[in-house]
């Protein structure tokens, strides 16, 4: 049987976050940003999902007030479909709620559809469109947002 768990992560699951990291990502972020944003930055939260014992998938956000920010959130390419996605935003959800969050936004390709639709099933809604928002190849960002 296949055991799935959420849990913080830590500077030992560096290592597995990168690998989801650079499957999932055409601009991924460097090891050392994330160590930094992981251990120097107070706003910042991570969490990471096991698959018997595998890092599968991450997430993390930061927290400002009230206000939280999700920096990233992937699920290797191999485990997409199974729903693990949800599972790891709904746990994000609530954890940044008991942190005293009362909105959460993120910024979604706007040709990830896939995306924004997991998103709205969280009650999401576009509010706005950040242009030339990703460096790879200037896509625009829809700029997503939910009172929590």
């Amino acid at each position: 049987m296949e055991e799935v768990i959420i849990r913080p992560m830590t500077i030992k699951d560096l290592s597995d976050v990168m690998v989801v990291e650079y499957q999932s990502f055409s601009s991924p972020w460097s090891k050392q940003d994330l160590l930094i944003d992981l251990t120097k930055n107070h706003f910042s939260h991570y969490i990471v999902m096991e698959k018997n014992q595998r890092v599968i998938g991450y997430c993390g956000a930061w927290i400002v007030l009230d206000s939280a920010q999700i920096t990233n959130i992937a699920i290797l390419p191999e485990e997409r479909g199974h729903k693990y996605g949800e599972r790891l935003f709904q746990y994000m959800l609530n954890d940044v709620k008991e942190k005293g969050a009362t909105e959460l936004t993120l910024e979604v390709r706007v040709s990830n559809t896939v995306a924004q639709n997991m998103y709205k099933k969280f009650g999401m809604v576009p509010v706005g469109v950040r242009e030339n928002y990703y460096k790879d190849n200037g896509e625009d960002a829809l700029l997503m947002w939910v009172k929590l």
